[in-house]
């Protein structure tokens, strides 16, 4: 009686001590996998801050007056005279 009362001391030992050690993993893995999620969130939030940079930049060069301005400026293009105008049907 007292082996088998011992046997079963020691196997609720063995499960409490396996139980505390998962609680233990359990616990790392979640802080490793919080770690993660907020590194990828603040590279989420970091590309949305840069992709409204290119979309004000893309927005800027894409003004008409400013594709005119670097027409003339840079290519030397103007506007036709109207004697170089031809209609076609």
């Amino acid at each position: 009686m007292k082996a088998l009362g011992t046997l079963l001391v020691l196997m609720l030992l063995v499960t409490v001590v396996a139980s505390a050690i998962g609680v233990v993993w359990t616990r790392h893995e979640s802080r490793v996998l919080f770690v993660n999620l907020t590194a990828l969130q603040n590279q989420r939030d970091d590309l949305n801050i840069e992709y409204g940079k290119l979309e004000l930049e893309q927005a800027t060069y894409a003004e008409p007056r400013r594709i005119d301005e670097e027409a003339r400026q840079k290519l030397g293009m103007l506007d036709p005279r109207p004697q170089d105008i031809r209609l076609l049907r």
